[in-house]
């Protein structure tokens, strides 16, 4: 049993040792030059470790009836991310163009900030988030959306050849002030250190009692003899 918390210990140990590289990543490719978001034919490569958070750059045309709010609490308080769809020349791409309050919920509400015609998108690729959140899911048939599932969606609001991740939109202004861009959140919970002495200290409390258990049988055989 001690062996087996050690060998816990070191895989979390290593889990950090990952994740420390992963942020590193991360921090990297947030900071380059955007480069062109990724067609159908690299979709099947496209992996959270290696892709996401990477800067991307698009341009197409916004239809904006079939956009989709999704519930987000953010450093603004309650309300909801507009996922818009954004059609490419041959792909759609599911872009997170940013927060709206709750009373600009409805699009009538914010008309100015929803652009007609060929426009060009940067932001960073982020990987589908499938099921739900907020400890709920989804529900396409009620629009009650919780996470931003790029398939759900997709499904739901009937386009076709959508790639598997979505576009956060950066920090540009929108006419009319919304929806509000550029509020990634890149954050990564690292409880891995707290976990590894956690097994460790269990694997050593282990021992310790063992010890004990051995201990006292010796001292009974030792008096039985």
């Amino acid at each position: 049993m001690a062996a087996g918390l050690v060998a816990l210990g070191v895989w979390q140990v290593e889990r950090r040792a990952w994740k420390h590289a992963l942020v590193a990543a991360v921090d990297a490719r947030i900071h380059l030059r955007p480069v062109a978001a990724r067609g159908p034919a690299a979709w099947s490569g496209i992996t959270a470790d290696r892709d996401a958070y990477t800067r991307v750059r698009l341009t197409g045309s916004f239809r904006h009836d079939r956009e989709t709010l999704v519930q987000a609490v953010t450093e603004r308080g309650g309300g909801w991310w507009v996922m818009t769809p954004l059609e490419t020349r041959g792909f759609t791409v599911l872009v997170n163009r940013g927060f709206v309050s709750p009373e600009r919920r409805m699009i009538v509400s914010r008309v100015a900030g929803n652009p007609a015609g060929e426009t060009t998108v940067t932001g960073l690729l982020r990987i589908t988030e499938p099921g739900g959140g907020f400890l709920r899911s989804n529900d396409p048939a009620a629009g009650r959306w919780y996470s931003r599932d790029v398939a759900a969606i997709a499904a739901a609001r009937g386009l076709d050849t959508t790639a598997p991740y979505f576009v956060d939109a950066d920090a540009a202004p929108n006419p009319g002030g919304w929806p509000i861009g550029g509020l990634t959140v890149v954050r990564f919970a690292d409880n891995h250190l707290v976990y590894a002495l956690t097994w460790f200290a269990l694997a050593t409390m282990t021992l310790w009692a063992a010890l004990r258990v051995l201990r006292g049988r010796d001292e009974r055989e030792r008096l039985g003899a």
